[in-house]
């Protein structure tokens, strides 16, 4: 077929093409990545065609692998990077038609230049924004990379960061490609008409445990005079009861020495095999039996009532840890006991 007939065809044909030009097990090994509305859908086309010409198997073979390419090429640099060498290599006529197909779907998410940066480069650029652009571009970054750059932030500055990004809910394109465009760089190729979900209180307790001890210490202490609520959620999530693992021996004895056994039970019972080892580990022989024989005996028990125990046992891990009797791993170096 001629390749203006093979231009016609719509995605969804040219993909049902490719699977049936793949064969059979590499389709298998495709279906696997995608939804159950997508094989469904790509299932009925399939089964619309008949027959396929080697010419236009070649055709859209060649047309995938392109935009493959491009995309890989988008990835390792942005869209210019991408247009020059698909430019070099295929032509500007055919880079242009490759990149007009791909970036009208391509969605790269904002701030991607920023993820490819040293946490120096960014933190010498945002430390003079206003905290609600620090806390946009925080909020995009990976939260190890956020963290780091937190905690080299002002003091002054750190909480009201740290609160903007945890009351931060949509934040609108135009919004979004304003900051970009201060910051010069053009690595977003397009983003939807949505609003785009970002920052929350689970973005600044990832970034917070990413941080030091002593950068949380001040930033929650500051969010307990300017919000009590917020702080106090901040710090219900900061530490969950699964988290009882990345504990030492010693500080998991005490954790079960504070606690209120029946507190204990309720968590124990739904918990993971891991937790129950690590606990179980650190008990008396006696008192492992004791622990096994009323979780049988126990029976069902209600979500709601585990949660609360779970909830008070994580009060009193971060009791402990305040009063420095115990210590939390984190981000920083403070934590290091020799």
């Amino acid at each position: 077929m001629a390749k203006r007939d093979q231009n016609k065809l719509t995605g969804k044909q040219k993909a049902a093409i490719l699977m049936i030009s793949l064969g059979l097990d590499v389709s298998a090994s495709v279906y696997k990545h995608l939804s159950e509305e997508e094989i469904e859908r790509l299932t009925l086309e399939i089964s619309g065609v008949r027959s396929v010409d080697h010419q236009r198997k070649d055709e859209i073979i060649e047309e995938f692998h392109n935009i493959a390419i491009a995309q890989d090429y988008i990835s390792q640099g942005g869209l210019n990077y991408a247009r020059q060498v698909l430019e070099k290599a295929l032509g500007e006529d055919k880079a242009v038609s490759i990149l007009n197909r791909l970036t009208s779907s391509l969605q790269v998410k904002p701030f991607d230049f920023a993820r490819k940066a040293e946490p120096e480069q960014i933190l010498n650029f945002i430390q003079q924004e206003h905290p609600q652009t620090m806390a946009l571009i925080l909020s995009y970054l990976d939260p190890v990379q956020a963290g780091q750059i937190l905690s080299e932030l002002n003091p002054d500055v750190q909480a009201e960061v740290a609160r903007r990004i945890a009351v931060m809910d949509r934040t609108s394109p135009e919004i979004i490609n304003e900051v970009e465009r201060v910051l010069e760089q053009k690595l977003s190729s397009s983003f939807t008409q949505d609003y785009t979900q970002t920052g929350g209180i689970e973005a600044v307790v990832e970034v917070l445990n990413g941080v030091d001890r002593g950068t949380e210490k001040t930033i929650l202490d500051s969010l307990e005079i300017q919000d009590p609520e917020l702080a106090d959620e901040i710090k219900k999530r900061m530490f969950v009861f699964e988290d009882i693992v990345t504990l030492d021996n010693r500080a998991i004895q005490r954790v079960i020495r504070d606690v209120e056994n029946d507190d204990l039970l309720l968590s124990l019972k739904v918990a993971s095999e891991e937790v129950k080892e690590i606990v179980f580990s650190n008990m008396s022989q006696r008192m492992v039996e004791t622990f096994k024989e009323e979780m049988e005996i126990m029976g069902p028990v209600r979500l709601r009532d585990v949660e609360e125990a779970q909830s008070r046992i994580v009060g009193v891990v971060r009791k402990l840890e305040e009063a420095g009797e115990i210590v939390i791993a984190r981000g920083g170096g403070d934590d290091i006991i020799v």
